[in-house]
């Protein structure tokens, strides 16, 4: 930036920039409308997909806070429940556009969120027939019957808990297996007015039980090892506690027993869980709204949902600036967009070329250098560069003409001399 002003770098200094979120956040309404309505005709998207997830995000910093502040101290994804932290909710269309975000407190349940959500889209973008895809403990059932009762209804598709099979198995017995994806099978029930999706991968299936093989073997051998050893009855405790953190799948599976007055253990493998965790590996269970969809089109949106986790990957690979005077919510902000933009359907769309080119290096110029720096002179900064196949492509399909480049600033004060051979 410094250099397209003809100024020196210290204008675009990375902290400068940091310190103006909180302006920016200002506008963040007028902001959105604006994208969606380039992406509208960029890109013709049509908003009747969108994802809706949450994350976490850890400040290593000790309260007390301003009042107001959202730091708190919550459900850590981290595993850092020792620091204060803030909740990101992001909506996201399946090509990875941001339509929504909000920064909440750290301790807000995730269940508490999406009604707001879904009233401050149909506020931005109208009413019309979405389809919600969301991951279990997101909504509750209150939600999910009002979703069933707006007009028009608005649409889902929501993981839930494995739990509830116990309560559909005798239902699922008899229903066929319908062939979603190679290697993905899908089962469907209708129930109340809903449609639940009972989903099994053979991938999936072969690596959850890979896992569990491996914890229970090493647990056993574990168990084994204690079992022999001679400890007091807290030492023994402390060390199953360990082993219990570090297997704790395989943990599930196997009957414990420490005496009540001595250190003596004892432990068997609880063959009935082991048959019930054997069913569930690798299987799904879904429920939707969508009762006359097909199983692959049912399964290829709740897949959909991977774009969310690799957005929230993509932001949390992204400093956190904690310097000056910036609340999280600011600092959060210009985070969105750039968490996203690496997300894409189809690579052959030019959403993936922007994907593509936004990490994508650029060649240098055969006559370009860049000398060392060193107390008396700056490095030289400009450089002559050429956009990449895909870029160029994006670049004339937009007719964007990208402007005259200087030649190199190469100078013999700047150049390293040769090193003797």
């Amino acid at each position: 930036m410094a250099d397209l002003l003809g100024e020196d770098v210290g204008l675009a200094e990375i902290h400068k920039l940091y310190r103006c979120h909180d302006r920016l956040l200002e506008h963040k309404q007028a902001l959105f409308d604006h994208l969606v309505g380039r992406w509208r005709d960029l890109f013709n998207v049509s908003f009747d997909v969108l994802l809706y997830d949450l994350t976490s995000t850890y400040f290593e910093s000790d309260p007390p806070f301003p009042e107001g502040d959202k730091r708190r101290h919550g459900y850590s994804r981290d595993h850092r429940g020792d620091c204060v932290q803030v909740i990101i909710a992001l909506v996201v269309t399946p090509e990875g556009l941001p339509l929504a975000y909000e920064v909440l407190p750290g301790n807000t349940a995730d269940n508490t969120t999406l009604k707001d959500f879904l009233a401050r889209i149909v506020a931005q973008y109208g009413k019309a027939r979405r389809i919600w895809l969301m991951d279990r403990g997101v909504p509750t059932e209150a939600v999910l019957a009002e979703m069933r009762a707006a007009d028009p209804p608005v649409q889902y598709l929501v993981g839930t808990p494995k739990g509830r099979l116990t309560r559909l198995e005798k239902g699922l017995v008899d229903k066929p297996w319908h062939d979603a994806r190679p290697g993905v099978q899908v089962k469907l029930l209708p129930q109340d007015g809903e449609l639940y999706v009972f989903a099994q991968s053979t991938d999936r299936v072969a690596k959850e039980r890979a896992i569990r093989r491996r914890q229970l073997k090493w647990l056993w051998g574990r168990l084994k090892q204690l079992a022999g050893m001679k400890l007091s009855r807290e030492e023994l405790l402390m060390r199953l506690g360990a082993a219990r953190k570090q297997a704790r799948t395989a943990w599930r599976l196997i009957a414990i027993e420490v005496a009540a007055d001595s250190a003596a253990l004892s432990y068997r493998l609880d063959r009935a869980k082991l048959r019930h965790a054997r069913r569930r590996e690798g299987r799904y269970l879904l429920r939707t709204n969508l009762t006359d969809d097909d199983p692959a089109r049912l399964w290829g949106l709740y897949l959909q949902l991977v774009s969310v986790e690799q957005a929230f990957r993509n932001l949390k690979s992204l400093p956190l600036r904690r310097q000056g005077a910036t609340s999280p919510s600011g600092r959060s902000f210009t985070r969105m967009p750039r968490a996203s933009r690496r997300l894409s359907s189809s690579p052959s769309s030019p959403i993936a070329s922007m994907s593509h080119s936004a990490g994508a290096s650029m060649p240098w110029h055969p006559a370009s250098r860049r000398a060392a720096p060193s107390k008396s002179s700056p490095p030289c900064r400009t450089r002559y560069t050429e956009p990449e196949p895909e870029l160029a492509l994006l670049l004339d399909k937009l007719k964007f003409v990208l402007p005259a480049q200087p030649e190199p600033k190469i100078s013999a004060a700047q150049t390293a001399p040769p090193s003797p051979v």
